[in-house]
């Protein structure tokens, strides 16, 4: 019994040795975890200054859905955001992993078994594998890095689902608006047929006028079944986004022309790569990269084998304790290989932060121009062109009333002003599709499959 008592003890002694260790490393790692509660935010864009209302767009009635209650709920319930936050989630596991010490090996050993008909030498070991030149901080350095890159990449995934909200909510708006015009055209057609055949039964106008009246009132339903489906085919990419499929079509409030400002293309440039989360988490992919070269050349040093073990000879009835320790000689394998390659992507890395940086500037030029063109049409159509298609309808109402003007006349002014109406809600749709791609820098296409990194394919 005495022996065994011993023997337990050296065992126990040499494991909590072991023990020690692995927790001391698990401490000193410990300390320097990531913060989980930090968040990559984007800088609010500058005050908008908004362009001059247009009377001539129907108003919407005060009860419906705002553009709030749509991004919340696309916050909650779009699949990708639970992706990309399952992504972070897996980057921290990742991190814990790579500072977890090596476990010790216990086991049994035994020699000269059956010698002159005795049991032998019978005992216990430990192993335990000591790291060196702080490869654990090291490897959960590359880690921490790859977690601030997954934030930024989950960041980036937010803005693309709060762009493509904001872009098919003005889509749908606008759509709803052409809807409302169009229908406001059909019933102006269909009184003007009502009212040519009655003139025409009274003599007072040819027939030419009455056909001219139903051509332009079926144009008309035309026009607003046109319309109708494009509302459908909006609310349906909307409700996609959202992450409510069948959500049924509401009605929807707010204007869209709030907060459009006045963008220059310096000022929009500088905005694009100070704000970007993708320029941001290309930068992480760097610092990564350069920590994953400072491990490889820290795997360079080797680690070293301790093994105790106890043992008892029931022959001379003795108990002796050995200690053996190793090392790797490196004198073939010195991880060359391996930093070559981190060094190699490194050398990527930081070709991906120039080629990101480039190419926001390539889509950001289309872009822009299209905000221009726009903008351009959405104030020259405010300013000057719906409000002298609004006065020559009143003149050529006015003319007739008075005898001056046929109702072939009067029909060429209706079509003038709802067609400039029509265009006018095409340019603007145009304007607010460019600003909030800007405002959303550059980021769209929220529902494209990603890569495990979270990029999209």
């Amino acid at each position: 019994m005495r022996i065994s008592q011993q023997m337990a003890i050296a065992v126990l002694l040499t494991a909590g040795l072991s023990a020690a260790i692995a927790v001391e490393a698990q401490q000193q790692s410990a300390a320097t975890f990531p913060d989980a509660t930090a968040r990559v935010a984007i800088n609010e864009p500058p005050a908008p200054q908004p362009i001059a209302p247009a009377e001539q767009v129907p108003a919407l009635p005060p009860q419906g859905m705002a553009l709030p209650e749509l991004e919340e709920m696309a916050l909650r319930c779009n699949p990708t955001l639970a992706q990309a936050a399952a992504r972070v989630e897996a980057a921290r596991g990742r991190w814990v992993q790579a500072g977890l010490y090596p476990n010790p090996v216990a086991g049994y050993v035994g020699a000269e078994i059956g010698n002159e008909g005795h049991a032998g030498q019978q005992g216990a070991f430990v192993n335990q594998e000591i790291v060196t030149n702080g490869k654990l901080r090291r490897g959960q350095n590359v880690f921490a890095q790859e977690i601030q890159r997954a934030e930024w990449e989950c960041q980036t995934q937010r803005q693309r689902v709060l762009t493509d909200v904001r872009r098919n909510f003005y889509d749908v708006l606008i759509a709803q608006c052409t809807v409302d015009l169009t229908e406001q055209l059909l019933r102006v057609g269909e009184e003007g047929v009502r009212a040519t055949e009655s003139l025409m039964k009274a003599k007072e106008v040819a027939r030419a006028d009455a056909l001219q009246a139903h051509i332009e009132a079926e144009s008309a339903r035309v026009l607003v079944q046109r319309a109708k489906n494009r509302h459908a085919a909006f609310w349906r990419n909307l409700a996609a986004v959202v992450g409510s499929a069948n959500m049924p079509p509401q009605r929807l409030v707010g204007d869209a022309r709030d907060g459009l400002c006045e963008l220059t293309w310096d000022e929009t440039y500088c905005r694009l790569l100070a704000d970007t989360p993708q320029l941001a988490a290309a930068r992480a992919g760097v610092a990564r990269a350069q920590a994953a070269v400072d491990r490889e050349c820290a795997q360079r040093v080797p680690n070293i084998e301790l093994q105790t073990a106890v043992q008892y000879d029931n022959s001379t009835k003795f108990t002796w304790a050995t200690v053996q320790a190793g090392v790797p000689l490196p004198l073939f394998n010195r991880n060359q290989g391996n930093i070559r390659q981190a060094q190699a992507d490194l050398t990527a890395a930081q070709g991906e932060a120039q080629r990101l940086q480039l190419d926001l500037q390539q889509r950001l030029s289309p872009v822009f121009e299209q905000y221009t063109t726009a903008r351009y049409q959405v104030d020259k159509y405010s300013r000057d062109i719906l409000p002298s298609a609004q006065t020559s309808l009143d003149l050529a109402n006015k003319g007739y009333r008075q005898g001056e003007y046929n109702y072939l006349f009067v029909l060429m002014a209706q079509r003038t002003y709802f067609q400039t109406n029509l265009v006018y809600l095409d340019a603007l749709r145009d304007l607010r599709a460019a600003a909030t791609a800007i405002e959303g820098n550059l980021l769209s296409g929220s529902l494209q499959a990603t890569d495990a990194a979270g990029r999209s394919e």
